[in-house]
């Protein structure tokens, strides 16, 4: 017999994974540092399902869990400083000896390789992490503003301005490939 956290998990909280996942590779641009933030992510809903209230928005709830646990092992990694793993240095060295599985193209470029140009992901991917953050779970994720106030517990007005700004930086970031491409820059 289920228990009640495990209903919650699997009508409340696994229909969100695949976007967890998303968002978790643009935190960490490391495919399995985002594997483990999910995992991390799902398993702390889990624990804490019992405090959810079912029916209210579940996805805010995740995102949230998310992004409080990235901004936590950031912290750790920083104060921790960087560590280099044995086998990466052996992985390192044997490239040369690769498998001949070149064809293989990732799910991710597969899905998103012509929403947005090698430019535009690169522009996002360098701006500051709360501007990042937030630019994508509004555009990609499609949250409204009062659900990002509640994953960032920031009041609306902060979450337009930080919007605005992400969007100004980005603007500036893109400005010569725009104009490149005969898009002008309106006065407004």
């Amino acid at each position: 017999m289920k228990s009640p956290a495990d209903t919650v998990f699997e009508n409340e909280f696994l229909p969100h994974a695949d976007s967890l996942a998303n968002f978790a590779y643009y935190l960490t641009q490391d495919d399995t540092d985002s594997d483990d933030l999910v995992q991390d992510t799902l398993m702390k809903a889990y624990r804490a399902a019992h405090s959810y209230q079912e029916g209210t928005n579940a996805k805010a709830w995740l995102f949230r869990i998310m992004k409080n646990t990235f901004i936590n092992e950031y912290k750790r990694r920083k104060r921790r400083g960087k560590q280099i793993d044995y086998d990466d240095i052996g992985a390192f060295h044997d490239k040369e000896e690769e498998s001949t599985l070149t064809s293989y193209t990732d799910l991710r470029t597969e899905l998103f390789g012509n929403m947005m140009g090698d430019e535009m992901t690169t522009a996002i991917n360098e701006l500051p992490l709360m501007y990042r953050t937030i630019l994508l779970l509004c555009y990609v994720e499609d949250f409204q503003y009062e659900e990002l106030a509640a994953i960032f517990d920031i009041p609306i007005g902060t979450v337009r301005s930080r919007l605005s700004r992400a969007r100004g930086l980005l603007k500036e970031k893109l400005a010569d490939y725009a104009s490149k491409y005969g898009y002008k820059g309106s006065d407004n």
